[in-house]
């Protein structure tokens, strides 16, 4: 789910906690909460797939650089594959195996240098893939707040936020997969941001409620 997911529950949450609070009705907030999770979804996914286009643009040009480098001066892009690999401890004879290792093939010698000049990897992202899944993940999560409404339970509000609070816990303990942070602590965090987002949203609505009369 990602960040995608996260960025979904906490919006939607923080405008039906904002819509709620100014004592909007149910159809109000279902209306506020679907326009926004449509618009923030897709504006997610658009930001995300011109950021993934941008760098993946970025990797092919710096990539071009360096075969366009080693095709007229494969001396200078050895010797600075040696001296990268120098800095790290290597060297004598292990250091010019490992050079000429690298160099041996160009697609290895290109990767290394891209890797070790550059810091970055290979792995480029596909952008409509990118900007698919932030914008279902955004749905998807996003579409937990107004659950309740949806369905005419009673005590939506409260269950809302029992739910959504769910919701952060899972995408945080989740989100812990790719961090050193254990999932519990990671899943209480995300709950802990989400909920404060949604508290200062009621609270807005609450004070401003009167504006809706």
């Amino acid at each position: 789910m990602g960040y995608g997911g996260i960025d979904g529950a906490v919006t939607t949450f923080a405008i039906v906690a904002g819509a709620v609070g100014a004592n909007l009705s149910a159809t109000i907030v279902l209306v506020l909460g679907v326009a926004n999770l449509l618009a923030d979804g897709f504006s997610m996914a658009a930001a995300n797939y011109s950021g993934t286009k941008s760098e993946n643009d970025d990797f092919n040009r710096l990539q071009k650089i360096e075969e366009k480098h080693i095709r007229h001066d494969p001396e200078r892009e050895k010797a600075e594959v040696r001296q990268i690999y120098r800095n790290k401890g290597y060297d004598g004879e292990e250091l010019e195996t490992l050079v000429s290792i690298l160099t041996s093939r160009k697609a290895a010698w290109i990767e290394t240098m891209m890797q070790e000049e550059y810091g970055l990897s290979s792995a480029t992202r596909a952008p409509l893939k990118a900007a698919a899944s932030t914008f279902a993940a955004f749905v998807v999560c996003g579409s937990l707040p107004l659950l309740p409404f949806v369905i005419g339970m009673t005590a939506s509000t409260q269950a809302t936020v029992i739910l959504t609070a769910l919701a952060f816990f899972l995408i945080g303990s989740t989100k812990a997969k790719w961090s050193t942070q254990h999932w519990f602590w990671s899943g209480m965090e995300t709950t802990v941001i989400g909920l404060s987002a949604a508290g200062i949203a009621y609270l807005v609505g609450y004070l401003l409620r009167g504006l809706t009369g």
